[in-house]
């Protein structure tokens, strides 16, 4: 794998997520989450593997046409967009996509949830970077964000002649991944004792 500026995840950089790995199985269960599920999610590997960029093109596409989402990766002196942050973030972003198809939901995977969750709170946020941007990812976006980054990556799990029944599964996967992660990207979010 090409080294990638501020991939961290399986490194003594991240430190161990608040969220144990039987707080995460109840939440799997919370989400009908299963071995068919973690099947699926392979299966769109080699599905998606090919198609890293045009999916992010999609996806930055879509940010970049909603003013209040690129503003998370503006300058907070000027307002415009940070051609060098967006790129960095591209990178890790093709990652997450790889990542989340892996399905390798173990310890460290979990731990890496959490660096995420940071990166996108005031707490790392512009850190792994040295961006000049803004604050924080605003929380009530991340949720949102759920439908168009799946409903978008629907069509490309079609382009490799799977049966419509196979897509269907692994769009479900995805879907429930991304609930999954992003409930653990909370977690920075949450006061204390509420999570």
């Amino acid at each position: 794998m090409t080294q990638i500026h501020g991939y961290t995840a399986g490194t003594s950089a991240v430190a161990r997520s608040p969220v144990t790995l039987e707080d995460f199985e109840k939440m799997k269960a919370s989400v009908l989450f299963g071995a068919d599920d973690t099947k699926y999610l392979r299966m769109s590997l080699d599905i998606v593997k090919e198609q890293v960029e045009a999916i992010l093109d999609v996806w930055y596409g879509f940010v970049g046409s909603q003013p209040h989402l690129l503003a998370s990766f503006t300058s907070k002196a000027n307002g415009k967009p940070l051609p060098e942050y967006l790129g960095g973030v591209r990178k890790r972003f093709g990652q997450w996509i790889l990542d989340t198809a892996r399905a390798e939901y173990d310890q460290s995977w979990l731990d890496y949830q959490h660096e995420i969750g940071l990166r996108h709170h005031r707490i790392k946020k512009n850190k792994t970077d040295g961006a000049a941007s803004t604050d924080v990812v605003p929380f009530r976006d991340l949720f949102a964000l759920i439908f168009p980054v799946t409903l978008t990556l629907r069509p490309f799990l079609g382009k490799k002649g799977h049966s419509a029944d196979d897509v269907e599964k692994m769009y479900a996967a995805w879907v429930k991944s991304c609930l999954l992660q992003v409930s653990l990207w909370s977690h920075p979010y949450v006061k204390d004792g509420d999570y």
